[in-house]
């Protein structure tokens, strides 16, 4: 819906940045969410670990550390690698196949750990969960790919003091009902990625829902009705929900 619809000036759509998130899983089913600091993005909400597509992301010299990048676009690879990236730099979270996860080895890139350690990041293990634009009419845009995975045995998750200041396992039913009573923070994307993950019982089961699901792409539009902005999604989309107020969205 156009902005002169919402009373707001007309402004042109602004290109949605690549964007990766991933959805690091366990049992009892849990997953892993961080908390950015307060003058971040999406500050004091509870989000996955996740952010935008680096260049070097898509560098050919990641080839010999990864595994399962055959039959896959360079973008789709980026994308995953972007992922596992995140998961490092948002709360130490190595997701490599083959590797330790030793606490002095957290320095430099995430590149040069996977290399030291003799590991390589699974990307075939990295399931698509859901694929979400920002709206036309929001400043700030996002072309953001989520990924779901189980989380390494090993995992030691811990916030960097920078641009997380929290992590935590997080049941997605209690999240859901947090976020519904008003007690919790957690953004309109992600709220609708935890309640389709507390559809299932376990780790193997959210996996394999996710290998079943049909690919869908969800770019939501925005509607004023009186004081609110109410966010609207098909329900072709799956999520049980095709409507949700959000009053703070013309800010983003």
């Amino acid at each position: 819906m156009s902005n002169d619809k919402m009373g707001e000036p007309e402004r042109a759509a602004v290109t949605p940045m690549a964007a990766a998130t991933i959805l690091l899983i366990r049992d009892p089913l849990e997953v892993l969410m961080v908390r950015r600091r307060k003058s971040s993005f999406f500050s004091s909400a509870l989000v996955f670990p996740g952010g935008v597509v680096d260049p070097h992301d898509a560098d050919d010299a990641w080839l010999p550390h990864v595994r399962g990048a055959e039959g896959i676009s360079v973008a789709q690879r980026a994308l995953r690698i972007a992922a596992c990236r995140e998961a490092h730099e948002e709360a130490s979270g190595l997701i490599g196949e083959g590797g330790a996860q030793p606490a002095a080895a957290q320095a430099g890139t995430l590149r040069e750990l996977v290399a030291a350690l003799n590991a390589k990041l699974p990307l075939d293990a990295l399931v698509p969960f859901a694929h979400w634009i920002t709206p036309a009419n929001v400043k700030k845009r996002f072309d953001t790919h989520f990924y779901i995975t189980r989380a390494p045995d090993n995992l030691t998750p811990r916030h960097d003091g920078d641009e997380t200041v929290s992590v935590e396992w997080v049941n997605p039913r209690d999240a859901v009902a947090r976020a519904k009573a008003g007690e919790q923070s957690i953004i309109f994307p992600t709220l609708m990625q935890l309640i389709r993950l507390a559809e299932s019982r376990d780790v193997e089961a959210a996996l394999d829902a996710a290998r079943r699901r049909p690919a869908f792409t969800v770019t939501p539009t925005v509607e004023k009705r009186g004081e609110e902005h109410v966010i609207l999604i098909p329900a072709e989309a799956g999520y049980g929900v095709t409507e949700f107020a959000a009053p703070d969205i013309a800010r983003h």
